[in-house]
């Protein structure tokens, strides 16, 4: 009888052993960290903190916007306009003044009134599109002029000799002469209009190219009619 109860209170024992040990395991200090748990139910781990400012970058269609830090984001915004949009400005606006001072001439030499007329046109046009070239290039800070670059060697730029006769000449050979001119002139600024819709990238310049050369291609085959003798 002494045994058995020896027994007994062995056993009780062991078992009181484990169950403490068990109570230890399980305590709350001891069990895994909650995940977060995202708007889709699946469970995903709780970011870690970064150091550094963040910025908030747009998920792809259906996912939701994230915070990454601001050095790994990059702008890749496209530029506004390019060394090419630069040049095409800078180059225009010695080519525009060049056809205002042949226009200045038709005044008082011109014996075609629609001679005159095309006159006026270009002066009431190019000079307008100066001040707005003028004013692309001052909005962005850079100078209008290009130390020594000779614009002479431009498309369609007459030669001094050449204004030099056209300023010399009255009547029917000033018209001849005139449209002579100005119609390599206008050549010239329709290709460098088409040059810069292929590798400009600023929108009012794009525009504006259109317009020069769509307008002045017009004009060029006006002033043919004029001088054209008749059939």
């Amino acid at each position: 009888m002494t045994a058995l109860r020896g027994r007994t209170l062995l056993v009780v024992t062991v078992a009181a052993v484990v169950l403490v040990a068990l109570g230890l395991a399980l305590r709350p200090t001891d069990r895994p960290a909650p995940v977060a748990v995202g708007s889709t139910g699946v469970a995903s781990p709780t970011p870690a903190p970064t150091d550094g400012p963040s910025v908030i970058v747009p998920g792809r269609p259906g996912e939701s916007a994230v915070a990454r830090p601001a050095a790994e984001v990059r702008d890749t915004a496209s530029p506004s306009y390019n060394s090419l949009d630069v040049w095409f400005v800078r180059m225009m606006i010695p080519h525009h003044e060049q056809a205002l001072e042949m226009a200045e001439l038709a005044e008082g030499r011109a014996a075609s009134p629609q001679i005159r007329a095309v006159a006026d046109r270009i002066r009431g046009t190019q000079r307008p599109e100066i001040g707005m070239m003028r004013g692309w290039l001052s909005a962005r800070g850079l100078p209008a002029e290009v130390p020594g670059h000779d614009h002479g060697t431009m498309r369609g730029m007459q030669s001094p000799e050449a204004i030099r006769r056209l300023a010399d000449a009255r009547g029917a050979d000033f018209d001849r002469l005139f449209v002579q001119l100005m119609t390599a002139h206008h050549q010239g600024a329709v290709t460098m209009a088409t040059d810069l819709l292929k590798v400009g990238v600023d929108q009012q310049l794009d525009e504006f190219a259109n317009s020069v050369a769509t307008e002045q291609s017009v004009e060029i085959d006006r002033m043919r009619e004029l001088v054209r003798p008749p059939a």
